[in-house]
């Protein structure tokens, strides 16, 4: 790569990776080996002077100006307590197509992780999830007693739906679905997405995990807040104001479910409401400009990633959000160790895919580092 000014590096990069590939990118003969360089690496791009976090699948660009405003005009407020988060819950019900009774706030969609798992624990029994996935709600359930049944993701790296049916127990009362799933970036088929869902709230919860909603651009899925506006009473869905609104310091969230099971869990909610965090998501939320900038940026940067593998080899799950999972043959551990190095964090382990990397979108420019000191180290 020959030397680049900070304009080509910011605008270069285009769509690299064509629609029509596969959901997984098969590797190719051999695993890459692990190359130790003693010297400075970054002669093309420099290495920043500071930490370059992809690691928790935040937002490298926000919060959005608009809640930044709304930030600096209410800093006044905070020598009160929790505000009324009823204007937010309006906004977000509106958008989402729903009533307000059926909508609650949380800190960060973590609370509402953890108020369902504490429902589970009430009840005791076990609950039903894909392995991997995100953990936040089985760790609590967990915590109370509750045993976590795991079912190991396809060989495409899908949710087994036939292998969480029949994993399946009398005293299962929770099925828990994150779509798209984290770590692995994969979007459940709408209509089977549906089927299973109807089918499982029958007998039990259903809490389906959509943290990454706003970043999919996929046919093939669909939110489930529609099945709670028509009436079902045992689907729970939460999001969150984290990822593409950037406020992920500001903790806020929201959980979606039948106006009963709303109630149930406001009254067992730990967590109040900052006013500054209230303020800046109920301005976020109309700032559709934002938005769609930080999804345009995402593909760009998600485009850089994916095109490293194609031309490396690498078998990676073809991305529904802000992150992606490449199979670097290498013990993740050494892989985080490496990049720290090269002032790059990189995702944590997700067992059992001990040899996977999960690696957070960053701006352009970062992954375009990202992809150099890559190939320098392993490839």
């Amino acid at each position: 790569m020959g030397n680049l000014t900070r304009r080509q590096i910011l605008l270069g990069g285009g769509a690299i990776v064509g629609a029509g590939l596969a959901p997984i990118i098969p590797a190719t003969t051999g695993s890459s080996a692990l190359k130790l360089i003693s010297a400075a690496l970054g002669a093309d791009i420099p290495k920043p002077d500071q930490l370059i976090r992809m690691s928790a699948n935040e937002n490298p660009y926000g919060p959005s100006r608009v809640a930044l405003k709304a930030i600096a005009e209410n800093i006044h407020l905070t020598n009160r307590y929790a505000a009324d988060p009823t204007n937010l819950i309006n906004l977000v019900a509106k958008i989402n197509n729903i009533s307000p009774d059926h909508v609650m706030t949380g800190t960060g969609s973590s609370e509402i992780l953890n108020v369902a798992g504490m429902l589970v624990g009430l009840r005791q029994g076990s609950v039903v999830c894909a392995d991997p996935t995100y953990q936040a709600l089985l760790r609590y359930a967990a915590n109370a007693g509750v045993e976590i049944i795991r079912v190991r993701v396809a060989e495409g790296l899908n949710a087994d739906l036939e292998g969480m049916r029949k994993a399946v127990r009398n005293d299962t009362n929770m099925m828990y679905i994150v779509n798209p799933n984290n770590p692995i970036p994969s979007v459940i088929e709408k209509s089977a997405m549906k089927e299973f869902v109807l089918e499982q709230a029958q007998d039990r919860l259903v809490f389906v995990d959509e943290a990454y909603h706003e970043y999919v651009d996929n046919p093939d899925y669909e939110s489930m807040i529609g099945l709670i506006a028509a009436g079902h009473n045992n689907i729970i869905v939460s999001r969150t104001a984290s990822k593409i609104h950037g406020l992920a310091g500001m903790r806020v969230g929201f959980g979606f479910a039948h106006p009963d099971l709303i109630n149930e869990m406001n009254m067992r909610k730990t967590g109040q409401q900052t006013i500054l965090g209230e303020r800046a998501a109920y301005a976020s939320y109309q700032d559709m400009e934002f938005q769609d900038f930080s999804r345009r940026k995402n593909k760009e940067s998600l485009a850089i990633v994916e095109g490293m593998c194609e031309d490396l080899g690498i078998r990676y799950a073809k991305s529904n959000t802000n992150f992606t999972f490449i199979e670097t043959g290498i013990e993740n551990a050494v892989v985080q160790e490496r990049m720290l190095e090269q002032g790059i964090l990189t995702g944590r382990l997700f067992p059992p895919f001990t040899t996977w990397s999960r690696i957070s979108m960053s701006t352009p420019q970062h992954m375009r580092y990202f992809v150099q000191v890559y190939k320098q180290l392993f490839a």
